[in-house]
């Protein structure tokens, strides 16, 4: 099982972007999916994750209020919304698959992570 990201790119502070996170060959149906992130000159952190039928969420703090993650199993993927991007969100976002969302707020250290994906790099500048 190998995550695929995309949608990452370049947008001026205030824009919004959608990253996707695939799974080729596999369902993410019965699976839990988080997005984390890199930032330049920082520790990887959990930004937000969801249970495998979507009904429990949980975001970091700095994030809530403007990133929305989903999951679509029929189309088998899952989307982290950012709205109102702001320079501190730059960096590599990685998706992730089995990530123990219930046990906040550790598994937004990455502990519980089953499958990493490759990273794509999101960059908010003016």
């Amino acid at each position: 099982l190998q995550p695929v990201e995309s949608g990452g790119g370049a947008v001026e502070p205030g824009g919004s972007l959608r990253l996707s996170c695939t799974t080729p060959g596999y369902s993410l149906k019965n699976h839990e999916v988080g997005w984390f992130r890199r930032a330049p000159g920082k520790n990887r952190e959990g930004v937000s994750c969801i249970s495998a039928n979507g009904r429990y969420i949980d975001h970091a703090r700095s994030v809530q209020g403007r990133f929305t993650i989903s999951k679509n199993n029929a189309e088998n993927t899952a989307y982290l919304q950012m709205n109102s991007l702001a320079v501190e969100d730059t960096g590599v976002y990685f998706c992730a698959v089995d990530v123990q969302c219930d046990r906040a707020p550790d598994w937004g250290k990455g502990m519980y992570v089953e499958y990493w994906g490759q990273g794509i790099q999101v960059t908010v500048s003016s």
